[in-house]
């Protein structure tokens, strides 16, 4: 019987994130609170734009695009946000969504399978994405509850399972 296996990547859907965003941007134009404050969130490239005329309204910006955000079932480990700067008389926030699994993040999750998953499963790094393989299917679905326990700061979904 041939090895059955899985893939294990970090995907995020860009036009869900798209839409959220979208749908942050509605609510910053019509909430009271911001109005008057310069507040706007925009795409600027591949990344996303925060200002505000204060620290705190910026912070509050990304908090309502963060809401958007998991209404929409994007995981939060998926968006890096750096710290308000100022700008002139603005704050901005710059924040990119991360798409993919890094090599240092590649290599972590390599090593927990290794040292805590069942003995007899293999994985291997293809460019950003791990394939995990074993004769049993029982140590596959160990390894999902495995990953799915451990604390990584990436969101991982498994795909291609067979």
């Amino acid at each position: 019987m041939a090895d059955s296996s899985f893939d294990i990547v970090s995907k995020v859907d860009h036009q869900e994130a798209e839409n959220a965003l979208n749908q942050a941007r509605k609510e910053i134009e019509q909430r009271y609170d911001f109005k008057g404050t310069g507040a706007s969130i925009a795409w600027s490239g591949e990344q996303i734009l925060i200002i505000a005329n204060s620290e705190e309204r910026a912070k509050a910006v990304l908090d309502v695009f963060q809401s958007k955000l998991i209404k929409r079932s994007i995981s939060l480990k998926s968006l890096e946000s750096g710290e308000p700067f100022a700008s002139g008389k603005e704050f901005r926030i710059v924040s990119t969504i991360k798409d993919g699994i890094s090599s240092e993040n590649a290599k972590k999750i390599n090593k927990i399978i290794r040292d805590e998953g069942p003995k007899g499963v293999k994985s291997q790094i293809q460019g950003d994405e791990l394939r995990v393989q074993s004769k049993s299917r029982d140590d596959l679905q160990a390894v999902i509850a495995l990953l799915k326990g451990s604390d990584l700061d990436v969101d991982l979904q498994f795909i291609n399972y067979r």
